[in-house]
């Protein structure tokens, strides 16, 4: 080996374990302010954080042209209150009316906001039980703990941003459809849920034409502003875990020439 390469070779050794001993507690502290923070976006109660503060409700008008429109109150993860107004065009005929409201005593909840609170605070659990003077003792220890706090904020993520698909069997016969009084008609099948920062309304309207039945969907939707922060925070922490990752995966390609462990 070259007196040059050795050199190298110590750089990277000394590099490798100021990231092992400074960078890692640092990354990992701005990694649980992050999830802190986003938990603090959260209109529910996400382990202890929010557990003092009152349900947090907001008004929202969900509008498609003239043929939705929609008055919501979000109260944590519900729709506590909704006024429905629906015109749904129907072949060679007049447009079917339909108003329904949403009961106060019985809300249309969105799983969605609490399976993502719970991913969340997996990951939150996972940084708050390390000690505060714990010392890793390898760079696969690192990887390993990071891919697990990483994998509970992809789900929570996931939970807002993909919702979980619906057959029109299960929306009709869903237990939020009980919230609706007066009832919609057997035709009519509708959805509330959360898409990225949005909350969409949905509308399945089954017609029948020339003897050929069909389902026509609208919708219509509005930002949730407290979504778009999580979010962010959520993205902000994915980020910040993966820059530190994609470093230790710079240092394994030396495997064979530095000690990727602590001394």
């Amino acid at each position: 080996m070259s007196a040059v390469t050795m050199e190298e070779v110590a750089s990277l050794q000394r590099e490798f374990d100021w990231v092992l001993n400074v960078e890692v507690d640092t990354v990992l502290t701005q990694l649980k302010a992050a999830v802190t923070e986003c938990a603090g976006k959260f209109p529910i109660a996400v382990g202890d954080t929010n557990n003092e503060r009152p349900p947090q409700s907001d008004k929202f008008v969900l509008t498609n042209s003239d043929q939705l429109k929609v008055i919501v109150t979000l109260t944590g993860d519900c729709i506590s209150a909704a006024d429905v107004n629906l015109k749904l065009p129907r072949p060679h005929t007049k447009d079917a009316y339909h108003n329904t409201t949403v009961r106060e005593d019985l809300p249309w909840m969105l799983q969605q906001v609490q399976d993502s609170a719970n991913h969340l605070l997996m990951a939150m659990d996972a940084l708050q039980t390390l000690p505060p003077d714990h010392k890793f003792a390898s760079a696969a220890e690192v990887s390993h703990f990071l891919s697990m706090v990483m994998g509970s904020i992809q789900r929570a993520r996931q939970a807002l941003v993909v919702p979980k698909k619906r057959t029109l069997e299960d929306l009709v016969n869903s237990k939020n459809v009980k919230s609706l009084v007066p009832p919609l008609p057997r035709e009519v099948a509708v959805s509330f849920y959360l898409q990225s920062w949005k909350l969409i309304f949905a509308v399945y309207h089954m017609v029948t034409d020339k003897g050929v039945s069909r389902f026509d969907r609208y919708q219509a939707e509005c930002v949730v502003p407290w979504v778009n922060d999580v979010l962010l925070l959520l993205t902000v922490s994915l980020q910040t875990a993966q820059q530190l990752r994609d470093k230790l995966d710079i240092f394994q390609q030396y495997k064979q020439e530095i000690r990727l462990s602590r001394e």
